[in-house]
């Protein structure tokens, strides 16, 4: 998703040449992701000549918020609290991050 906002539009191929600069991956791997996006109405699709163009349907965080929802009620039966634990233990926060994340939470009070 970072690469076709980023773009604007993409193939597959310039999604799977722009992560292969990265790490190994498998075509046909990228080709099944944005297939799902894709299913899940995050990107759509148009043809142009032999190839596929994808182009995001939603703003950044609008599709993000969507994927946490999903994360957080597949991997944590939907309370957020055990993925906040997990991520202030694991991330070692400062104590300046910490204090931002309360400031963050008292205004939503």
């Amino acid at each position: 998703m970072k690469i076709v906002w980023s773009r604007q539009n993409a193939t597959v191929r310039d999604v799977y040449e722009t992560l292969r600069e990265q790490r190994q991956i498998a075509y046909t791997t990228v080709m099944t992701m944005m297939k799902i996006l894709e299913k899940k109405k995050f990107l759509k699709k148009t043809q142009k000549d032999r190839a596929y163009v994808y182009q995001p349907t939603r703003p950044r965080d609008q599709v993000l918020k969507t994927m946490v929802q999903e994360f957080v009620s597949r991997v944590f039966d939907g309370a957020a609290e055990p993925l906040l634990v997990h991520l202030v233990k694991d991330r070692h926060l400062s104590e300046e991050e910490i204090q931002q994340i309360t400031r963050m939470i008292q205004e939503t009070k």
